[in-house]
């Protein structure tokens, strides 16, 4: 039984219900408001804006997820630790997260890198120990530094990347591959219907008994990925473990 008490509630007079008023016209005002808001959103931005880098590690069960993945997982992290997240403007805003050089699934990471934006400034020694409880199961915390909000995006950051491939078992031959790769002047691969050289992708290879260290070119354009220098060196997936031990980033000029 509805209360005779009970009010009813009606819609401000905004007029985009009205099917009188010209479809034009209601259309008009819905991107007058979307506009306002933006604008107000923009303003509470602009104040006080902060923008910090999150070292992490990525091992355990975190390894198995993917770029899209990790962004929500970090979108999670950072509210439970009770961040103010700066969202993008627009009908869809989304948190102002930027993460590094995707990881391939199944590798680890002692060196993954986010760039997060906030709505103002947080103590980020206070923050360290938030996130560290609000960290995910695989997602161990390593440093948080506030750097330039004017920095151009992360991922233009990134110019190479160290791996440690550890081989299982005994493979024959296999330092004699490294040598031939090394010295080879091109190596023809084909990735997604592309056709591509992986050998100047391939800044450094190593082999130190059963470890492989490579680096690798990890830039927007020219990315090695060291799934494909294992399999250059006849090597499955399944024989190794690959573990990123370090990105190197530029300066941002």
């Amino acid at each position: 039984m509805v209360s005779s008490a009970t009010r009813s509630i009606r819609c401000a007079p905004l007029g985009l219900c009205d099917a009188k008023s010209p479809l034009p016209s209601r259309l008009g005002l819905i991107s007058q408001l979307a506009a306002s808001a933006s604008m107000h959103a923009a303003q509470r931005y602009n104040g006080r804006a902060m923008r910090v880098r999150i070292t992490f590690s990525k091992t355990g069960p975190a390894k198995y997820s993917g770029h899209l993945d990790l962004h929500k997982t970090w979108e999670r992290i950072l509210r439970r630790a009770g961040l103010p997240l700066a969202y993008s403007h627009g009908f869809h805003p989304q948190p102002k997260i930027h993460l590094a050089a995707a990881l391939p699934l199944g590798f680890t990471s002692e060196c993954e890198l986010v760039d997060v934006w906030l709505t103002e400034s947080v103590n980020v020694e206070e923050s360290v120990v938030e996130l560290k409880r609000a960290a995910s199961p695989g997602i161990g915390i390593t440093e948080v530094r506030e750097v330039a909000e004017s920095l151009p995006p992360m991922q233009t950051l990134v110019r190479s990347a160290d791996y440690v491939a550890t081989v299982s078992g005994e493979v024959v031959g296999l330092d004699q591959r490294v040598a031939d790769l090394i010295s080879a002047e091109s190596l023809p691969r084909e990735r997604r219907g592309k056709k591509y050289d992986l050998r100047p992708l391939i800044e450094s290879l190593a082999l130190e008994g059963q470890v492989l260290r490579m680096r690798l070119a990890a830039r927007e354009a020219a990315t090695g990925r060291p799934e494909e220098v294992l399999d250059a060196l006849g090597l499955a997936e399944r024989q190794t473990a690959v573990h990123r031990a370090r990105l190197f980033i530029d300066n941002g000029r």
